[in-house]
């Protein structure tokens, strides 16, 4: 198998930047693009996650673990730079002496208008790499909002910016149930949810939206981030779980460098990432939690292959006994690139 759409390296759209705190202002470099979509989690202590995109504008911070409106603060990201980003004083990104991850994705380094939906939508949209990052306001009226990808997303995170709202997350594309969708700072199994997604499928032009206030409130400020699955470099599906340390194999096509899992049938498991970095070999790939302000967790779950991953606890999160578990995977390399030179495992 080889891959001909501009992926065979993956890092130039998606890096895992690990980094040391030092309480002065600090540019993190070694990105190797322009990063438009930063997640920082405090790896050595308690403390939320911070979201930043290049759509909201540097200082706006979001917490995947909470339901919190945005906050601004002079002392978060100052600044998205050709290489990284630069970060001020906050501790929860840069305290002295700790130990940080940095998620970082490439949209397009701009924006646009999108009038593709019947909501006008502003979008930093790679089309190469499937990622979009929207920002729209609610009318709280059934409508839809173009995400400017040219195809069809797999997984699309909403949150409410301007007031308190949880997460919704649409997963309808990978369990095909209508209306499916889970919430990214809670543990809940996934719930069909009409009124988010006004049942209705999303098309390669547009996601829908329901009247809730947590998708769509008249006035309300969102921003989504929307994934599509492109070949060689992101894979979004299920598994059943078997509780057991020999866990089941997920083909994924190339040899991932970050994994989010959620088990979609079953309540009160977290979400878990886990990365190439941290510590970057098996079976020591570290766990942190999207709806969680816990530390870092260094009880072994998954090996990471060369064309998938394997899960290796029985840990309910990640391969409960019978559960379906939800991912999204994201390469360090195809198993196999387009000049036919495989990868392996690590």
């Amino acid at each position: 198998m080889s891959y001909t759409n501009g992926l065979d390296k993956p890092t130039d759209y998606f890096e895992t930047k690990l980094y040391t705190g030092t309480v002065s202002s600090q540019s993190i470099t070694g990105v190797g693009f322009q990063p438009d979509w930063v997640w920082i989690k405090y790896r050595s202590d308690i403390a939320n996650h911070h979201l930043y995109d290049s759509v909201r504008g540097v200082q706006k911070r979001l917490n995947s673990n909470t339901s919190n409106a945005e906050a601004t603060s002079v002392n978060n990201l100052t600044s998205f730079d050709s290489d990284g980003f630069t970060i001020g004083t906050d501790n929860d990104i840069n305290e002295s002496g700790q130990t940080y991850a940095s998620w970082n994705w490439l949209a397009s380094n701009t924006t646009a208008s999108n009038t593709d939906g019947s909501i006008t939508s502003t979008v930093s949209a790679n089309t190469t790499s499937g990622f979009s990052i929207v920002s729209y306001t609610g009318t709280g009226s059934n409508a839809n909002i173009g995400h400017g990808l040219a195809s069809v997303p797999k997984i699309i995170f909403v949150k409410r910016r301007n007031t308190a709202e949880n997460w919704a997350v649409n997963i309808q594309k990978i369990t095909n149930v209508i209306n499916d969708s889970l919430w990214l700072n809670l543990t809940n199994a996934s719930s069909t949810i009409p009124i988010w997604w006004n049942s209705t499928n999303q098309t390669s032009s547009v996601f829908s939206v329901g009247t809730a206030s947590d998708v769509n409130g008249s006035g309300d400020t969102y921003i989504a981030y929307c994934f599509a699955e492109k070949t060689g470099y992101s894979k979004f599906g299920s598994y059943t779980g078997n509780g057991s340390t020999d866990g089941p194999f997920v083909y994924t096509g190339f040899k991932p460098a970050f994994v989010i899992i959620k088990s979609s049938s079953q309540a009160e498991t977290n979400w878990v990432i886990v990365d190439n970095k941290r510590e970057g070999y098996n079976p020591d790939n570290d766990r942190l939690f999207p709806d969680s302000n816990q530390a870092e967790s260094t009880s072994d779950v998954i090996d990471l292959l060369s064309n998938g991953f394997k899960l290796k606890s029985g840990a309910g999160s990640s391969n409960g006994p019978s559960y379906t578990h939800i991912y999204m995977a994201f390469a360090e390399a195809p198993f196999v690139t387009s000049g036919g030179i495989p990868t392996t495992a690590r």
